[in-house]
């Protein structure tokens, strides 16, 4: 199965923080830096981690 990346609404416009997810997998969420593309290191989780990790992003939970 290919990864279908899709960039975060929160990245940067400017070339800044960019961060590309890929939610198309039942067992895993992809995270990559989309300035690199296709060289990038990926990290992958869960998807109940990931959501719970967007969750608190949206509540302020981090400084």
């Amino acid at each position: 199965m290919t990864p279908h990346w899709r960039k975060s609404s929160r990245s940067g416009g400017a070339g800044g923080n960019c961060v590309e997810v890929a939610q198309n997998f039942p067992s895993a969420a992809l995270v990559r830096d989309s300035k690199l593309g296709e060289i990038s290191p990926v990290l992958s989780t869960k998807p109940e981690t990931f959501t719970a990790f967007i969750d608190a992003v949206k509540a302020d939970r981090f400084d």
